[in-house]
């Protein structure tokens, strides 16, 4: 009997058992790989009689071997961790990463894409703005090179969309602060610049209504991506008023969480659990700081090396395949708790 026809090069990486960067990277030159490693795809080639389109190799080789990474705010070390797998990601698949910032600054964003346009890249990974972003001249972009966008979603835009499960993840730690204590309320920027922000919102609203309790909103001003400080005004300012409606606060995201954290602190409230504690503080994240914060801050993990890998995978997909996939896929991980004793 026969072996089942191979489509694609993932599927020939499923069955053959050797990884995907590798398989690429062969491709476009097999002397780069081990010559050990190099008999054992030729070896899984003749098995299960895949052949690769050759045509669409031939055309990226006459593109750069250069692709793009570009995230929003490069000192934001959620962004420099992302931006650390994709690198490892791309090198490993035989190409040179071209790593950029956009500074929270819309006209950057699109000079960056353009910049990289002129390098003739094989594809782009993409972390957009989001609410500052200028979607027609992305749109305009991904026309021309292949585009995956991660963390912030422009519907349309791009081959694929990699992200977390915001309703899924608000669920999971809204859930357990109910349980272990009083509902929480939100703050969160009143406009805030990535739209992960406003699907959390819902999902806060959501949940705790499903749970049989009234949303409690504290919208602060703000903009930007100094969160930190943001967190520390605001947080500062309500503590101050004692407007809190509940002594448990969600914040938006953990960099927002880590400033209101610091207000607790500078307002001599103890946060926590158990005895003495007069605040429980929880974000959304696992911002790699989180866990050296003091108290070390509650929040829901973000799968950074899922949502990398799978990000690079599907722009090698469509850079090996030579064309645009025909429907856009959009594939979100789920988060985790983390229990520590902020909450």
């Amino acid at each position: 009997m026969s072996e089942p026809k191979i489509k694609n090069m993932e599927e020939f990486a499923s069955v053959s058992g050797i990884s995907r960067p590798t398989i690429s990277k062969y491709f476009n030159d097999p002397t780069s790989v081990r010559a050990t490693t190099r008999e054992r795809i030729e070896r899984a080639l003749d098995q299960f009689d895949y052949q690769p389109n050759m045509y669409a190799i031939n055309q990226n080789r006459r593109l750069t071997k250069n692709i793009g990474v570009i995230v929003p705010y490069l000192a934001d070390p959620f962004f420099a961790e992302m931006a650390r797998h994709m690198e490892d990601l791309v090198i490993a698949a035989g190409y040179r990463p071209v790593l950029l910032g956009s500074h929270g600054d819309a006209d950057l964003e699109v000079e960056n894409l353009n910049s990289l346009r002129l390098m003739k890249p094989a594809g782009v990974l993409l972390a957009p703005l989001g609410r500052g972003s200028d979607p027609e001249r992305i749109a305009e972009f991904s026309q021309d090179v292949p585009t995956v966008l991660f963390d912030a979603n422009l519907e349309t835009i791009g081959e694929a969309f990699v992200g977390s499960n915001n309703q899924q993840s608000i669920n999971l730690i809204v859930d357990y602060l109910c349980r272990t204590g009083e509902p929480p309320s939100f703050f969160e920027m009143r406009l805030p610049s990535n739209p992960n922000a406003f699907k959390r919102r819902q999902a806060y609203v959501a949940a705790m209504e499903a749970l049989g309790h009234e949303p409690q909103l504290i919208q602060v001003d703000g903009d930007g991506w100094e969160f930190e400080a943001i967190g520390f005004r605001e947080g500062s300012r309500v503590l101050e008023e004692r407007s809190l409606p509940t002594d448990t606060v969600l914040c938006s995201n953990d960099r927002l969480a880590i400033g209101f954290l610091s207000a607790a602190y500078q307002k001599g409230m103890r946060v926590g659990l158990g005895d003495g504690c007069a605040l429980r503080v929880a974000g959304h994240d696992d911002h790699p700081f989180s866990r050296y914060t003091c108290p070390t801050l509650t929040t829901v993990s973000q799968d950074y090396e899922s949502i990398a890998t799978k990000s690079a995978e599907s722009l090698f997909e469509v850079i090996e395949s030579g064309s645009a996939e025909k429907m856009r896929e959009e594939t979100l991980f789920d988060g985790k708790l983390v229990m520590r004793g902020s909450a």
